[in-house]
């Protein structure tokens, strides 16, 4: 198998029964690490799933490796996390799609975000178009708008 290339991935909407594996993912990280991991709760994971929000995740030969949330009350980027060991595949890449593509069709002219300054996803999301606004030492706001997107 080439470098970057992976058999059976799937990329489909979150449901309840993701949400074991997406805290296991979003604990697993190195950077963007959660200084109170008590802070995300199991019940956040379950409120943007459809009250708050949409889910997606990627899954490779049945495992969840990677996961996205959209927030549809403030149309923002909630979490966009890819477990150790998968980075690189384009998974990230695909599912910030599905949920920018779904928070413009709600109608919003610009979705947000913020991330930890001079991350690997602060860098991410510069080459995928959005731009970066104020910073301070621990985050940084990025934005996209419409026009923006269907240019990149």
């Amino acid at each position: 198998m080439e470098v970057g290339f992976v058999m059976d991935t799937v990329f489909r909407r979150a449901l309840r029964a993701d949400i074991a594996a997406m805290s296991r993912i979003r604990l697993s990280v190195t950077e963007n690490v959660l200084s109170d991991p008590t802070r995300v709760t199991l019940q956040m994971y379950e409120d943007y799933l459809e009250d708050c929000g949409r889910g997606w995740v990627a899954e490779i030969d049945g495992v969840v490796v990677a996961f996205c949330y959209a927030d549809k009350v403030d149309g923002s980027i909630w979490a966009l996390f890819v477990a150790p060991g998968h980075e690189g595949l384009g998974l990230a890449r695909r599912l910030l799609a599905c949920a920018v593509d779904w928070l413009f069709a709600l109608g919003f002219p610009v979705i947000t975000l913020t991330t930890t300054p001079g991350t690997r996803a602060d860098r991410f999301y510069g080459r995928q178009g959005w731009r970066r606004g104020s910073a301070s030492p621990r985050e940084v706001a990025y934005s996209l708008s419409r026009e923006d997107w269907r240019q990149s």
